[in-house]
């Protein structure tokens, strides 16, 4: 976990990091009630601002497969006696530019982009990158508008 100069992280905010998980925010970046779930790598730029009940994940955390998702639960099990190994997990980095705003509930799943300057509604589900200076809303994420940088 690498978090830049001026940082704030406000109540709420909670770090899942996989044994091999890393994450990194850039300067200036404010989260404010996010989940951050990384099994590989979550990269949040600098001047981004990330809302309540985000949630940023790049990972399924579970296998599709039922059998799998058996295992998965034997595994994580706590005070189970034979605990198997855990079915490997499909993983992609998630990168989150430079002075993004993610709003309120939004969810960012594995292998998303989302570009400089971009604008995430309340509430959107983004399953695939995201361009620079636009914004996106729905579910799945779609552009409503596109910025004319100046």
């Amino acid at each position: 976990m690498v978090l830049g100069k001026h940082v704030s992280c406000y109540a709420g905010c909670s770090f899942s990091l996989g044994r091999e998980g890393t994450c990194t925010v850039g300067d200036f970046t404010l989260l404010n009630g996010a989940l951050i779930m990384a099994e590989e790598h979550i990269e949040i730029g600098s001047y981004c601002l990330v809302s309540w009940n985000v949630g940023i994940a790049d990972s399924d955390f579970h296998p599709l497969d039922p059998a799998q998702r058996m295992q998965d639960a034997l595994a994580l099990a706590p005070y189970y006696e034979k605990r198997p190994p855990r079915p490997p997990l499909r993983t992609a980095p998630v990168r989150i530019r430079d002075n993004v705003w993610i709003g309120m509930g939004a969810v960012i799943l594995k292998g998303v982009e989302i570009g400089e300057n971009s604008v995430v509604a309340a509430g959107a589900i983004v399953t695939k990158s995201v361009p620079a200076n636009v914004v996106v809303a729905g579910n799945p994420a779609v552009i409503v508008k596109q910025f004319e940088m100046k």
